[in-house]
């Protein structure tokens, strides 16, 4: 299990959301045991399939938050555009590795070309079942287990704020705060914000970068509209 699973949604909230993980074991990787080079290849081969994301458990993702104590450098006139080589060139010790995508047929492309690869290290697929057993057949992989979230006790599909929780929980660290979350719905549908500018500010607190900014900006889209997911 990896805290990707805690991701709160329908099966149907998971179509743009797959996540691909890479995780060391130390003795069982090319190298004589130092995973990092594998780790590095990993996510080079990534960046080649249009990910949404990239991220390690250790610096966080492509969008990252400033170090600025200024409130308004959190949220205003921040460059938006994703860094996959500050990502990869800042790996300094292996870690969990993961690239998240928002179109399966890169996903299945990415998790075949891993096969050929076998550079060793142990990969993980999280998203939905259907999406996930798609990415396996693509790559002629037989899966050999599931690891499967039961949910949140007392949270219906139509509790009030769900779609604040859908966001909060794109960070399975507990990084990105529901109240945090419920203010950029609020940004949005004051129009004090795009959806784009929101999920971007949101993904920058994410500590190991696996939040999709994809999903975000539709679920903040339909909060905007009123429509559920």
């Amino acid at each position: 299990m990896t805290n990707t699973l805690h991701r709160f949604g329908s099966a149907e909230s998971f179509k743009d959301d797959i996540i691909v993980h890479a995780i060391p074991a130390k003795g069982k990787t090319t190298g004589q045991g130092n995973a990092l080079p594998a780790l590095k290849r990993f996510l080079e081969i990534a960046a080649e399939y249009s990910p949404i994301n990239l991220g390690d458990a250790l610096h966080g993702g492509a969008l990252r938050a400033t170090r600025s104590k200024r409130l308004w450098t959190h949220f205003f006139k921040r460059d938006s555009r994703k860094n996959y080589k500050m990502v990869i060139d800042g790996l300094t010790a292996p870690t969990t590795v993961a690239a998240v995508f928002d179109k399966l047929e890169n996903a299945e492309a990415f998790v075949k070309r891993l096969k050929q690869e076998d550079f060793g290290v142990s990969v993980n697929i999280s998203t939905s079942i259907d999406n996930a057993k798609a990415c396996c057949d693509f790559a002629g992989i037989k899966r050999h287990s599931i690891g499967y979230s039961l949910g949140f006790e007392g949270i219906g599909e139509n509790v009030p704020g769900n779609q604040a929780i859908m966001l909060s929980t794109m960070c399975g660290h507990g990084m990105v705060a529901q109240s945090l979350a419920k203010k950029m719905i609020d940004f949005v549908k004051e129009n004090r914000r795009s959806p784009e500018e929101a999920a971007a500010s949101m993904a920058r607190f994410c500590a190991c970068g696996i939040f999709n900014t994809t999903r975000a900006v539709r679920i903040l889209e339909n909060a905007r509209i009123g429509a559920k997911e």
